[in-house]
Protein backbone atom coordinates (compact mmCIF):
# COMPACT_ATOMS: atom_id res chain seq x y z
CA UNK A 1 0.00 0.00 0.00
CA UNK A 2 1.42 3.37 -0.99
CA UNK A 3 1.92 6.17 1.53
CA UNK A 4 -0.51 8.43 -0.34
CA UNK A 5 -3.23 5.75 -0.32
CA UNK A 6 -2.73 5.29 3.44
CA UNK A 7 -3.10 9.04 3.99
CA UNK A 8 -6.39 9.18 2.08
CA UNK A 9 -7.73 6.10 3.88
CA UNK A 10 -6.91 7.80 7.19
CA UNK A 11 -8.84 10.89 6.06
CA UNK A 12 -11.87 8.70 5.31
CA UNK A 13 -11.63 7.10 8.77
CA UNK A 14 -11.33 10.43 10.61
CA UNK A 15 -14.04 12.57 9.01
CA UNK A 16 -15.09 15.72 10.86
CA UNK A 17 -18.63 14.88 11.95
CA UNK A 18 -21.23 16.81 13.90
CA UNK A 19 -22.04 15.58 17.40
CA UNK A 20 -25.35 15.53 19.27
CA UNK A 21 -25.34 14.32 22.89
CA UNK A 22 -28.57 12.39 22.33
CA UNK A 23 -27.85 11.01 18.86
CA UNK A 24 -24.06 10.70 18.76
CA UNK A 25 -21.87 11.42 15.74
CA UNK A 26 -23.63 12.27 12.47
CA UNK A 27 -23.50 9.51 9.81
CA UNK A 28 -24.19 11.83 6.84
CA UNK A 29 -20.68 12.23 5.42
CA UNK A 30 -19.79 8.51 5.27
CA UNK A 31 -23.19 7.74 3.71
CA UNK A 32 -22.59 10.31 0.97
CA UNK A 33 -19.07 9.02 0.31
CA UNK A 34 -20.34 5.44 0.08
CA UNK A 35 -22.98 6.63 -2.40
CA UNK A 36 -20.32 8.32 -4.52
CA UNK A 37 -18.24 5.12 -4.50
CA UNK A 38 -21.32 3.19 -5.57
CA UNK A 39 -21.99 5.46 -8.55
CA UNK A 40 -18.32 5.38 -9.57
CA UNK A 41 -18.45 1.57 -9.59
CA UNK A 42 -21.58 1.71 -11.80
CA UNK A 43 -19.91 4.12 -14.23
CA UNK A 44 -22.37 6.91 -13.44
CA UNK A 45 -19.65 9.12 -11.97
CA UNK A 46 -16.54 9.26 -14.15
CA UNK A 47 -15.08 12.65 -13.24
CA UNK A 48 -13.78 14.17 -10.01
CA UNK A 49 -16.54 16.76 -10.39
CA UNK A 50 -19.46 15.52 -8.31
CA UNK A 51 -22.78 16.94 -9.48
CA UNK A 52 -26.06 16.89 -7.56
CA UNK A 53 -28.02 14.26 -9.49
CA UNK A 54 -31.17 12.23 -8.85
CA UNK A 55 -29.05 9.07 -8.92
CA UNK A 56 -26.75 10.35 -6.17
CA UNK A 57 -29.69 11.53 -4.06
CA UNK A 58 -31.45 8.17 -4.48
CA UNK A 59 -28.28 6.27 -3.58
CA UNK A 60 -27.84 8.43 -0.47
CA UNK A 61 -31.41 7.71 0.69
CA UNK A 62 -31.08 4.00 -0.09
CA UNK A 63 -27.78 3.59 1.79
CA UNK A 64 -29.15 5.61 4.71
CA UNK A 65 -32.08 3.22 5.05
CA UNK A 66 -29.73 0.21 4.98
CA UNK A 67 -27.02 1.46 7.33
CA UNK A 68 -28.24 4.14 9.74
CA UNK A 69 -29.86 2.90 12.95
CA UNK A 70 -29.80 6.20 14.89
CA UNK A 71 -32.54 8.83 14.92
CA UNK A 72 -30.58 11.26 12.74
CA UNK A 73 -32.55 12.79 9.85
CA UNK A 74 -31.45 11.86 6.32
CA UNK A 75 -30.53 15.29 4.98
CA UNK A 76 -28.53 15.08 1.71
CA UNK A 77 -27.66 18.80 1.68
CA UNK A 78 -25.75 18.63 4.98
CA UNK A 79 -22.87 16.31 3.95
CA UNK A 80 -22.62 17.72 0.42
CA UNK A 81 -22.10 21.15 2.00
CA UNK A 82 -20.09 20.23 5.10
CA UNK A 83 -17.63 17.92 3.35
CA UNK A 84 -15.92 21.17 2.40
CA UNK A 85 -14.30 20.96 5.85
CA UNK A 86 -12.35 17.95 4.54
CA UNK A 87 -9.14 18.68 2.62
CA UNK A 88 -10.14 16.51 -0.35
CA UNK A 89 -13.52 18.21 -1.09
CA UNK A 90 -14.27 21.68 -2.47
CA UNK A 91 -17.48 23.38 -3.57
CA UNK A 92 -17.92 25.39 -6.77
CA UNK A 93 -20.85 27.79 -6.92
CA UNK A 94 -22.79 28.77 -10.01
CA UNK A 95 -21.89 32.18 -11.41
CA UNK A 96 -23.47 35.09 -9.52
CA UNK A 97 -24.97 32.68 -6.95
CA UNK A 98 -24.36 32.80 -3.21
CA UNK A 99 -24.79 30.00 -0.71
CA UNK A 100 -27.61 30.72 1.73
CA UNK A 101 -26.70 29.45 5.21
CA UNK A 102 -28.61 29.59 8.47
CA UNK A 103 -27.51 31.16 11.75
CA UNK A 104 -25.41 28.10 12.63
CA UNK A 105 -23.56 28.46 9.29
CA UNK A 106 -25.10 25.32 7.85
CA UNK A 107 -26.84 25.01 4.50
CA UNK A 108 -30.44 26.22 4.69
CA UNK A 109 -32.10 23.60 2.48
CA UNK A 110 -31.70 21.22 -0.47
CA UNK A 111 -33.14 23.95 -2.71
CA UNK A 112 -30.52 26.42 -1.48
CA UNK A 113 -27.78 23.88 -2.17
CA UNK A 114 -29.04 22.97 -5.64
CA UNK A 115 -29.69 26.58 -6.63
CA UNK A 116 -26.21 27.76 -5.67
CA UNK A 117 -23.83 24.82 -6.18
CA UNK A 118 -22.59 23.85 -9.63
CA UNK A 119 -20.55 20.87 -8.43
CA UNK A 120 -18.22 19.61 -5.75
CA UNK A 121 -14.69 18.59 -6.64
CA UNK A 122 -12.73 15.69 -5.18
CA UNK A 123 -8.94 15.90 -5.02
CA UNK A 124 -7.64 14.50 -8.33
CA UNK A 125 -5.16 12.09 -6.76
CA UNK A 126 -7.83 10.69 -4.45
CA UNK A 127 -10.23 10.30 -7.36
CA UNK A 128 -7.67 8.20 -9.26
CA UNK A 129 -7.68 5.80 -6.30
CA UNK A 130 -11.49 5.75 -6.27
CA UNK A 131 -11.57 4.88 -9.98
CA UNK A 132 -9.36 1.85 -9.38
CA UNK A 133 -11.52 -1.14 -8.25
CA UNK A 134 -9.03 -2.71 -5.78
CA UNK A 135 -8.33 0.58 -3.98
CA UNK A 136 -12.02 1.59 -4.16
CA UNK A 137 -12.86 -1.58 -2.22
CA UNK A 138 -10.42 -0.47 0.49
CA UNK A 139 -12.17 2.90 0.83
CA UNK A 140 -15.57 1.22 0.95
CA UNK A 141 -14.42 -1.20 3.64
CA UNK A 142 -12.84 1.64 5.63
CA UNK A 143 -16.12 3.58 5.71
CA UNK A 144 -18.23 0.54 6.58
CA UNK A 145 -15.88 -0.77 9.27
CA UNK A 146 -15.32 2.61 10.89
CA UNK A 147 -18.83 4.05 10.88
CA UNK A 148 -21.30 1.18 10.38
CA UNK A 149 -19.82 -1.95 12.03
CA UNK A 150 -23.23 -3.17 13.23
CA UNK A 151 -25.15 -2.63 9.99
CA UNK A 152 -22.54 -3.14 7.26
CA UNK A 153 -23.94 -6.60 6.58
CA UNK A 154 -26.94 -4.83 4.99
CA UNK A 155 -24.78 -2.99 2.46
CA UNK A 156 -24.43 -4.15 -1.14
CA UNK A 157 -23.35 -1.62 -3.76
CA UNK A 158 -24.98 -3.56 -6.59
CA UNK A 159 -28.43 -3.79 -4.98
CA UNK A 160 -31.44 -2.57 -6.92
CA UNK A 161 -32.77 0.65 -5.46
CA UNK A 162 -36.41 -0.13 -4.72
CA UNK A 163 -37.42 3.54 -4.58
CA UNK A 164 -35.88 4.21 -7.99
CA UNK A 165 -37.65 1.16 -9.46
CA UNK A 166 -40.97 2.29 -7.97
CA UNK A 167 -40.76 5.84 -9.36
CA UNK A 168 -39.67 4.62 -12.81
CA UNK A 169 -42.65 2.26 -12.82
CA UNK A 170 -44.99 5.15 -12.01
CA UNK A 171 -43.49 7.34 -14.76
CA UNK A 172 -43.79 4.53 -17.30
CA UNK A 173 -47.15 3.06 -16.39
CA UNK A 174 -49.39 5.45 -14.48
CA UNK A 175 -51.85 7.75 -16.17
CA UNK A 176 -51.84 11.47 -15.41
CA UNK A 177 -54.62 11.30 -12.80
CA UNK A 178 -52.93 8.48 -10.86
CA UNK A 179 -49.58 10.27 -10.95
CA UNK A 180 -51.02 13.59 -9.81
CA UNK A 181 -52.90 11.83 -7.00
CA UNK A 182 -49.68 10.19 -5.76
CA UNK A 183 -47.91 13.57 -5.78
CA UNK A 184 -50.70 15.12 -3.71
CA UNK A 185 -50.35 12.34 -1.14
CA UNK A 186 -46.60 12.84 -0.99
CA UNK A 187 -46.95 16.59 -0.57
CA UNK A 188 -49.32 16.03 2.34
CA UNK A 189 -46.94 13.66 4.14
CA UNK A 190 -43.48 15.14 3.41
CA UNK A 191 -42.00 18.33 4.80
CA UNK A 192 -41.22 21.09 2.33
CA UNK A 193 -37.56 20.25 1.70
CA UNK A 194 -38.22 16.50 1.38
CA UNK A 195 -40.93 17.25 -1.19
CA UNK A 196 -38.49 19.43 -3.18
CA UNK A 197 -36.06 16.48 -3.17
CA UNK A 198 -38.84 14.16 -4.33
CA UNK A 199 -39.70 16.43 -7.28
CA UNK A 200 -35.99 16.71 -8.15
CA UNK A 201 -35.65 12.92 -8.24
CA UNK A 202 -38.81 12.41 -10.28
CA UNK A 203 -37.88 15.14 -12.75
CA UNK A 204 -34.44 13.61 -13.20
CA UNK A 205 -35.84 10.12 -13.80
CA UNK A 206 -38.31 11.59 -16.33
CA UNK A 207 -35.36 13.19 -18.16
CA UNK A 208 -33.55 9.85 -18.16
CA UNK A 209 -36.51 7.67 -19.14
CA UNK A 210 -37.95 9.67 -22.06
CA UNK A 211 -34.84 9.48 -24.29
CA UNK A 212 -34.51 5.78 -23.45
CA UNK A 213 -37.97 4.82 -24.75
CA UNK A 214 -37.32 6.87 -27.90
CA UNK A 215 -34.07 4.93 -28.44
CA UNK A 216 -32.05 8.07 -27.59
CA UNK A 217 -33.27 9.71 -30.81
CA UNK A 218 -34.99 13.00 -31.54
CA UNK A 219 -38.57 12.02 -32.40
CA UNK A 220 -38.78 14.72 -35.11
CA UNK A 221 -35.37 14.84 -36.81
CA UNK A 222 -34.25 11.29 -35.98
CA UNK A 223 -30.90 12.62 -34.71
CA UNK A 224 -29.05 10.07 -32.57
CA UNK A 225 -25.50 10.58 -31.31
CA UNK A 226 -23.63 8.18 -29.05
CA UNK A 227 -20.25 8.80 -27.45
CA UNK A 228 -17.85 7.09 -25.07
CA UNK A 229 -18.36 10.05 -22.71
CA UNK A 230 -22.04 9.05 -22.33
CA UNK A 231 -23.05 12.58 -23.38
CA UNK A 232 -26.80 13.05 -23.73
CA UNK A 233 -27.63 14.80 -27.02
CA UNK A 234 -31.43 14.66 -26.89
CA UNK A 235 -33.66 16.28 -24.29
CA UNK A 236 -36.69 15.01 -22.43
CA UNK A 237 -39.34 17.62 -23.13
CA UNK A 238 -42.60 18.11 -21.22
CA UNK A 239 -45.47 18.80 -23.64
CA UNK A 240 -47.42 20.50 -20.86
CA UNK A 241 -44.86 22.06 -18.46
CA UNK A 242 -44.61 20.32 -15.11
CA UNK A 243 -45.30 23.62 -13.34
CA UNK A 244 -48.76 23.54 -14.91
CA UNK A 245 -49.48 19.83 -15.17
CA UNK A 246 -47.66 18.14 -12.25
CA UNK A 247 -47.30 15.35 -14.81
CA UNK A 248 -44.02 13.47 -15.25
CA UNK A 249 -45.62 10.49 -16.97
CA UNK A 250 -44.34 9.16 -20.28
CA UNK A 251 -47.35 10.39 -22.28
CA UNK A 252 -46.53 14.00 -21.37
CA UNK A 253 -43.04 13.69 -22.79
CA UNK A 254 -41.15 13.89 -26.08
CA UNK A 255 -37.52 13.22 -26.96
CA UNK A 256 -36.16 16.20 -28.91
CA UNK A 257 -32.86 17.69 -30.02
CA UNK A 258 -32.13 20.94 -28.10
CA UNK A 259 -33.09 23.26 -30.98
CA UNK A 260 -36.42 21.51 -31.56
CA UNK A 261 -37.06 21.39 -27.81
CA UNK A 262 -36.66 25.16 -27.73
CA UNK A 263 -38.87 25.57 -30.80
CA UNK A 264 -41.64 23.50 -29.18
CA UNK A 265 -41.41 25.46 -25.91
CA UNK A 266 -41.69 28.74 -27.81
CA UNK A 267 -44.60 27.61 -29.96
CA UNK A 268 -42.67 27.68 -33.23
CA UNK A 269 -43.68 24.05 -33.82
CA UNK A 270 -46.41 21.79 -32.47
CA UNK A 271 -47.55 18.20 -32.96
CA UNK A 272 -51.09 17.31 -33.93
CA UNK A 273 -53.05 14.43 -32.46
CA UNK A 274 -52.19 12.37 -35.57
CA UNK A 275 -48.51 12.85 -34.58
CA UNK A 276 -47.63 15.11 -37.50
CA UNK A 277 -45.49 18.20 -37.03
CA UNK A 278 -46.87 21.62 -37.82
CA UNK A 279 -44.55 24.62 -38.18
CA UNK A 280 -45.83 28.05 -37.18
CA UNK A 281 -46.74 30.31 -40.10
CA UNK A 282 -45.25 33.22 -38.14
CA UNK A 283 -41.63 32.20 -38.65
CA UNK A 284 -39.26 33.47 -41.32
CA UNK A 285 -36.06 31.52 -41.93
CA UNK A 286 -33.33 31.06 -44.50
CA UNK A 287 -32.89 27.87 -46.50
CA UNK A 288 -30.55 25.61 -44.52
CA UNK A 289 -30.22 22.04 -43.29
CA UNK A 290 -31.35 23.31 -39.87
CA UNK A 291 -34.61 24.90 -41.02
CA UNK A 292 -37.82 24.12 -39.14
CA UNK A 293 -39.90 24.18 -42.32
CA UNK A 294 -38.42 20.88 -43.53
CA UNK A 295 -40.35 19.08 -40.75
CA UNK A 296 -43.78 20.52 -41.57
CA UNK A 297 -46.21 17.62 -42.05
CA UNK A 298 -43.68 15.00 -40.95
CA UNK A 299 -44.81 12.14 -38.70
CA UNK A 300 -42.83 11.85 -35.51
CA UNK A 301 -41.03 8.67 -34.44
CA UNK A 302 -43.07 6.97 -31.71
CA UNK A 303 -42.07 4.67 -28.83
CA UNK A 304 -42.60 0.95 -29.33
CA UNK A 305 -45.50 0.65 -26.87
CA UNK A 306 -48.76 2.36 -27.80
CA UNK A 307 -49.37 3.20 -24.14
CA UNK A 308 -46.21 5.34 -24.22
CA UNK A 309 -47.33 7.51 -27.14
CA UNK A 310 -47.85 11.24 -26.43
CA UNK A 311 -51.35 11.84 -25.10
CA UNK A 312 -53.93 13.55 -27.29
CA UNK A 313 -54.88 15.72 -24.29
CA UNK A 314 -51.35 17.06 -23.85
CA UNK A 315 -50.86 17.65 -27.58
CA UNK A 316 -54.20 19.44 -27.81
CA UNK A 317 -53.20 21.71 -24.91
CA UNK A 318 -49.96 22.64 -26.69
CA UNK A 319 -51.83 23.31 -29.96
CA UNK A 320 -54.22 25.69 -28.17
CA UNK A 321 -52.07 27.35 -25.53
CA UNK A 322 -48.54 27.55 -26.94
CA UNK A 323 -48.47 27.19 -30.74
CA UNK A 324 -48.08 30.53 -32.54
CA UNK A 325 -50.67 30.85 -35.32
Amino acid sequence: MTEQLSIYLHKFKTLNRGFNKNLGRAPHKPILLLSILELISKGEIHSNRIFITPELLLSFKHNWDKLVYSQHIANFALPFFHLRSESFWSLHTKSDMELIVNTSKSIKSFKSLNDAIDFAEIDENLFLFLLNPPSRILFEAALLDEYFPDSKVNYASNQLNSEEVKIEHQILNENKIEYQSNLKKLKATLNGDDYVEELFIRGGLFKRTIPKIYNYSCCISGMKIASKQNAQMVDACHIVPFSISNDDTITNGLSLSPNLHRALDRGLITIHQDYTVRVSPTIRENDSVFSLSQFNGKKIILPQKTTWHPSAESLDWHNREVFAV
